[in-house]
């Protein structure tokens, strides 16, 4: 059987090129400091680079294959024998078949982890309702976003009866002041007065952005972005909640009628 890699950029990977450029110092750097050895040192460098190496996959050919993602666009790394060089691409036999396709979706849309949940609780979000409420519901929320104020308002009756806690892991991803308005939340005296602010004036326009965003929560806002994309999300709202069998479930985009109920529970 013949095996072939195809490398090519789409438009869709045009980040994942700008991400390419300019390795050699990131890389000389990662070898000063000793890496495990089943995780090759450049795939510790490329990481610095802004992707996510999502784990190692099997594939035919003498070749390591390595699923990734570039922002929230899935790809394929292939390292080279001399563990030295990386080749991004398709690997197919002669009758055109991905030999890495189902093993990079399967990992691309693994469900959420007990890690992944705990990395949520130190996360940076916005308390929305009662502490002691029996449900935790985290929102990846973007104060310009139209279908995160729909799912705020959607919410109420649940936040406000005390049956669930939302957990709004905020980042400023949809529009230029976006992250300044996020910035305005968790600067407020008040996050969540701030925060629900946002919320009944969004029809105006919002809460006022700020002018200067602080480099404290410039990180914060950068980590919970990357924390986004990390869990397989690429805009928002991004919703992570516990099933009724306390499993972790996880949905982007506005929930409506019985998925509201699976997210929330029942009224």
């Amino acid at each position: 059987m013949r095996l072939i890699v195809l490398t090519y950029l789409r438009p869709a990977l045009m980040l994942l090129a700008a991400l390419l450029f300019g390795f050699a110092p990131q890389i000389a750097a990662a070898e000063d400091s000793p890496q495990p050895k089943e995780y090759p040192r450049i795939l510790k460098a490329i990481e610095q680079q802004g992707l996510t190496i999502l784990g190692e996959m099997k594939v035919p050919g003498g070749l390591r294959a390595f699923a990734a993602k570039a922002g929230a666009q899935p790809l394929t790394i292939y390292l080279t024998p001399d563990g030295e060089h990386v080749v991004v691409g398709t690997l197919v036999d002669e009758a055109g078949q991905d030999m890495a396709e189902a093993q990079l979706k399967e990992m691309v849309e693994a469900p959420i982890s007990e890690e992944g949940w705990e990395k949520l609780e130190g996360s940076t979000w916005v308390k929305d309702g009662d502490p002691d409420a029996p449900r935790t519901v985290y929102v990846f929320t973007d104060p310009n976003c139209p279908y995160c104020h729909q799912f705020w308002t959607a919410a109420r009756p649940w936040v406000e009866s005390g049956k669930v806690q939302l957990r709004h892991v905020m980042v400023g991803v949809i529009r230029q002041d976006s992250p300044a308005k996020a910035a305005a939340i968790l600067e407020a005296k008040s996050p969540e007065e701030a925060l629900a602010e946002n919320e009944h004036k969004y029809g105006d326009g919002g809460i006022v952005p700020l002018e200067t965003i602080s480099p404290a929560v410039a990180e914060k806002l950068k980590h919970n972005a990357t924390l986004m994309t990390e869990l397989g999300f690429s805009g928002t709202p991004a919703i992570v909640f516990r099933k009724a069998d306390g499993s972790i479930g996880k949905m982007g985009g506005l929930p409506q009628d019985a998925a509201l109920e699976m997210i929330l529970g029942p009224k």
